[in-house]
């Protein structure tokens, strides 16, 4: 059968030329988007005049019989129809006859793929908010479960502060708040109309651009022409914000498979999320994040790919332009199964405080408290750095922590010590001195917890009421 643009060829298509050109085994994922928006774009025909309203109910009644097959997985995909508009255009004429030809009045398969896309997005940034929402929700609970869990805080990976728990938990819930925000942002930009713009230079029916925006729920249309077909900073700005969620997934999968370790023994993951080993029966291991650790380097690889397709492009429309479909829909698919395994598996996680106190216990992290303590007592904060650090070494060579050491011993650095040391020493001490906005004291910690709860229901206000507009 010839090409639905094949009136200017004399000869078939090589059939290399269609396997290698052809993107519908790919962009079959706009399937639904692509209905909608032809849904769309016929009743404006229809309101314009452009069409009779009798070819309009026509292939409106086709393109709804065709969106049935879609959802049940029963629409036939053919690689000779090259994509997907040109597939669905294939089935609705051979549904409803040569009326569905009419259905690309005004348009072109520039300005249409632009649209799926958008409209594809869109939903997936609305989702995307909702799981980054319910990650929070878990990293929220696990935190208001720890607030009186003191743990080693590290720099360098090196013993530092003692910090609680829920204080290092709810650093994360700070940044995947910064990605539902990146996110909402990108919306505004996701949520502009290309149809009409043509193959680039718009179109001679009298079209109304405004009333397809209105019918889809777009919130405006773009303005050129050109940029419309040939924009794709809107997959580019998801693909860099799904990079940097990845990211930071990524770090907090280090630190998961660090406290689940032998050695650091923080923290167990359910064994719904843990995979063992075929040839040693003792191991559980922590596949899940290790996997979304290594999955986050693809995603980037998406991003970079994109940028490289369009960093010479001329405008408007080339096949080039093709490439940006598939790393937007592996980025989307990795992103998605990540987020949904994350949550639960964070809800479940059992965290050994008895574990967490011993390795506070045992360690040199509340020596900052000395010096600053040893400054209360008038002395400059560069001399008791030193003195603690003499004091540190003292218990290194002894085999002692600085709450093993007798005042007598502690005197020999210093006359300024007296027996507040000790009270300064102790963890809960070290932490709630801390009582600034944004530190570590258990005050501060579930101050920064109901601020989170409320910016999560807020967040979810956003999810619901950008549902109740799109079109599903």
């Amino acid at each position: 059968m010839s090409k639905l643009w094949g009136g200017r060829f004399t000869k078939q298509t090589n059939k290399l030329v269609e396997e290698y050109t052809a993107s519908i085994g790919f962009d079959k994922a706009l399937a639904e988007e692509d209905v909608q928006g032809s849904l769309a774009h016929v009743t404006m025909l229809g309101k314009c005049g452009i069409l009779p309203e009798q070819d309009v109910d026509t292939i409106k009644e086709g393109l709804l019989a065709i969106l049935g097959r879609i959802r049940n997985g029963k629409l036939e995909y053919s690689v000779s129809d090259e994509d997907i508009h040109m597939n669905i255009e294939k089935n609705l004429i051979e549904e409803i006859g040569p009326v569905g030809g009419k259905l690309h009045t005004g348009r072109s398969r520039n300005d249409q793929v632009a649209t799926d896309m958008h409209l594809y997005l869109r939903k997936r940034v609305v989702e995307f908010v909702q799981l980054l929402g319910n990650l929070q929700e878990a990293l929220i609970g696990q935190a208001k479960a720890n607030t009186d869990t003191i743990v080693p805080g590290y720099t360098h990976l090196q013993r530092a502060q003692p910090i609680l728990f829920a204080h290092h938990l709810m650093a994360y819930v700070a940044m995947f708040g910064r990605d539902i925000e990146r996110l909402q942002d990108s919306y505004k930009r996701i949520n502009v109309l290309p149809l009409g713009a043509g193959a680039l230079a718009g179109t001679t029916f009298p079209i109304d651009r405004h009333f397809v925006a209105e019918q889809l729920h777009f919130d405006s249309v773009y303005e050129n022409s050109l940029d419309a077909v040939s924009d794709r900073d809107f997959i580019l700005e998801f693909l860099s914000n799904a990079s940097m969620i990845m990211m930071h997934l990524s770090r907090l999968s280090e630190e998961l498979v660090l406290w689940s370790s032998t050695e650091f023994r923080f923290v167990e993951l359910d064994d719904a999320f843990c995979t063992g080993s075929s040839i040693m029966p003792q191991k559980k291991n922590p596949d899940v994040p290790e996997l979304v650790r290594g999955k986050t380097g693809r995603v980037y690889g998406n991003l970079f790919g994109l940028l490289t397709v369009l960093k010479s492009l001329p405008l408007a429309y080339n096949k080039d332009m093709q490439e940006d479909k598939e790393g937007m829909f592996d980025t989307v698919a990795t992103l998605q199964g990540a987020l949904q395994l994350f949550a639960p598996m964070i809800a479940t996680m059992k965290v050994n405080t008895g574990r967490m106190r011993e390795a506070v216990n045992q360690d040199f992290s509340n020596a900052t408290d000395i010096a600053d303590f040893l400054v209360g007592q008038g002395l400059p904060f560069r001399q008791a750095h030193e003195v603690i650090g003499k004091t540190v070494l003292y218990c290194i060579q002894e085999g002692k922590y600085l709450l093993d050491l007798t005042l007598d011993e502690f005197n020999q650095f210093s006359p300024l010590f007296n027996d507040g040391i000790y009270q300064v020493l102790q963890p809960e001490t070290v932490v709630n001195a801390r009582n600034v906005y944004g530190g570590t004291a258990k005050a501060q910690v579930e101050g920064s917890i109901g601020r989170a709860e409320e910016k999560l229901e807020e967040t979810k206000s956003w999810v619901q009421e950008i549902e109740s507009k799109i079109i599903t």
